[in-house]
């Protein structure tokens, strides 16, 4: 029977970081829970959180004088005497949705297995034993089974995503088909050598031109094409027939009409096919897994993403029923084409009832933490009311309100993303864990950016940080390929000027890191390693307050929010007196940190973030 307390390992979360051999890595230190040093933070952890809490309550009471400038913005909620702070408009999409997807999360895979029954049924008393087989999720051994498996999912993949785009997108699934039909043909029908770039510029052209044309409305499309003709036979105000025929078939845009705000993420799908595809044909006269003696059925991750596809797998049909994928079309997280199609053809022996279970009981304790925040602590609505930030609130609250804006940010992606790979774990695909960290459990930037979107992490570094050369380059290439992948990310999550001064936030942000682990070489203090981890504690504190800065000017509050939060906190003597305080109260959870990774590697665990 598992322990409570460890369902908050990392292991729970990802079967990537379970151990083999749970024994300690060369490197783990000795625990230092039991020492003085760590009473003296458990203190500090006992005492300050709870003053956190209540200095945003206390401002979210309706007896605050602000309270009257945000309560237009609340709604009512379900804990008694209580509103809530439903004023996100990206999570209140999910959450509005979250009982209609949670019955798509169970009669999706009902409805695969009872498609797999049907299937093999009707080929005889050794097909139905086989059937039996895939249901319970066992490997099999033989090469036919696993292609008939392959066959049967990308079969229900495909018609099932086509269904499900319908409900969607109604009459705009047509759009999002033919961006993605024409994004297939760039690696098939063009030349190697042009195919790479040809992707690059059409998918970053789609998402530019999916922003401006808003969606390519009929009603404009057909404005634009069709000659003007009028009709006025009911005596009303003259009408274009186009526009009639392209407001009619606008009207018929599905549950969500704004197809292209979710595309993006279909847009790395699309990317990362093309590339599968075109290293594919590199390596097309021989198979790495063959020449490397592997199982096929038992694939490290590294050889599913790098070689899970062989040349016959990257049909049309297998290309849409991946791009398409139902489980991870809305939000990811982000699985490679090889990837998917290994995990299709072999099932993974650990993705099992002892895996799934706790995570979902994870998913449903984040989701509970995200309603009681919601309800008790209404930072979001307080920041979206523009308030005068300098006379308003105290340092100690205005710190807070930035604090919990990010913790809610933070919840506000993890609750879809670990939702629809609950979704696709129950369904037997199981991508990268987007969040592997606690938002308040980061003191390095560059490890910040490895555990946060963890899976878009890593498809940055396979399809754009390595082939642009890595960090194994000149100090200089490695910063402008930084540079470039930031803007990249900023341009991809949205494209504004708020989120490229972001991306180039955290560029410049990173860069003190790096330099003072240059200056700092841990093996300078081989001999004094607790005065190494304090003077990593004190470049943590920097870190934490850049990494929050960066992320208020991107996802929260803006520039001038920023502008304003700063000022209101360091214009005084106390407000400088208290960020002093709250320096030495990062420096306690920066020790707090280093202590968890050093617990996790006395356990086996192997991170980079």
């Amino acid at each position: 029977m598992m322990n409570p307390l460890d369902l908050f390992k990392v292991e729970v979360l990802d079967n990537r970081f379970r151990p083999r051999q749970p024994q300690p890595l060369p490197n783990a230190q000795r625990s230092r829970w039991n020492t003085p040093e760590y009473y003296l933070y458990g203190l500090v952890f006992l005492t300050i959180p709870a003053l956190m809490f209540k200095s945003v309550y206390d401002i979210s009471q309706p007896t605050h004088p602000e309270y009257p400038r945000y309560a237009p913005l609340l709604s009512p909620g379900w804990i008694p005497g209580r509103m809530v702070d439903n004023s996100d408009l990206q999570y209140r999409g999910f959450r509005s949705n979250l009982l209609c997807l949670a019955l798509l999360l169970v009669l999706h895979p009902l409805a695969r297995r009872t498609y797999e029954y049907l299937q093999f049924a009707t080929n005889g008393s050794s097909s139905r034993a086989n059937a039996s087989t895939v249901a319970r999720g066992k490997n099999e051994s033989t090469k036919e089974t696993a292609n008939s498996r392959l066959q049967g999912r990308v079969r229900f993949d495909l018609v099932f995503a086509l269904i499900f785009l319908a409900a969607l997108h109604g009459i705009s699934t047509i759009k999002v088909l033919l961006i993605v039909y024409l994004n297939y043909q760039i690696p098939t029908r063009l030349p190697k050598q042009y195919a790479g770039i040809a992707t690059w510029v059409f998918n970053i052209g789609i998402m530019f031109a999916n922003e401006l044309c808003r969606g390519y409305q009929f009603a404009h499309i057909f404005a634009l094409l069709l000659p003007a003709q009028t009709t006025n036979a009911t005596g009303k105000t003259p009408q274009t027939t186009q526009a009639n025929w392209g407001v009619w078939l606008d009207s018929y845009g599905g549950l969500t009409p704004r197809w292209e705000v979710l595309f993006n993420i279909t847009v790395l799908r699309m990317i990362a096919f093309n590339f599968d595809y075109l290293w594919m044909r590199d390596r097309r006269e021989s198979s790495p897994i063959e020449k490397k003696n592997l199982d096929p059925a038992n694939l490290p991750e590294k050889e599913r993403v790098s070689s899970g596809a062989s040349p016959i797998d990257f049909s049309l049909a297998t290309y849409l029923a991946y791009t398409l994928y139902s489980p991870l079309y809305l939000a990811g997280p982000i699985i490679t084409f090889n990837d998917y199609i290994s995990q299709c053809r072999y099932p993974l022996r650990n993705l099992t009832r002892g895996y799934i279970i706790p995570y979902a009981i994870r998913f449903l304790l984040c989701l509970l933490t995200m309603e009681l925040c919601l309800h008790y602590l209404y930072a979001v609505a307080i920041s979206k009311s523009n308030p005068d930030w300098r006379t308003s609130y105290t340092p100690f609250q205005l710190s807070m309100l930035g604090y919990f804006n990010l913790h809610i940010i933070w919840l506000k992606l993890l609750l879809p993303w670990r939702f629809f790979r609950l979704w696709s774990l129950i369904d037997g695909i199981d991508p990268p864990e987007n969040m592997v960290r606690c938002m308040s459990d980061n003191y390095s930037a560059l490890a910040f950016w490895r555990g946060w979107h963890r899976s878009f992490n890593q498809w940055i570094i396979r399809y754009i940080f390595v082939p642009l050369g890595g960090s194994r380059v000149s100090k200089g290439r490695a910063v402008a390929n930084f540079i470039a992948v930031f803007t990249f990310v900023a341009l991809w999550h949205d494209i504004n000027l708020r989120l490229l001064a972001w991306g180039w936030l955290v560029v410049l942000f990173v860069l003190p890191e790096l330099i003072a682990s240059y200056l700092f070489p841990a093996k300078q203090y081989e001999n004094r390693p607790d005065v190494y981890r304090w003077l990593c504690g004190i470049g943590a504190v920097g870190n934490i307050l850049m990494m929050m800065a960066a992320n208020l000017v991107g996802f929260a509050v803006g520039l001038d929010g920023l502008q304003g939060l700063v000022d209101g906190i360091v214009g005084s003597l106390g407000g400088r007196v208290f960020l002093l305080a709250a320096c030495g109260t990062l420096f306690v959870g920066a020790q707090v940190m280093f202590e968890v990774r050093e617990a996790e590697k006395r356990r086996g665990v192997v991170m980079k973030c």
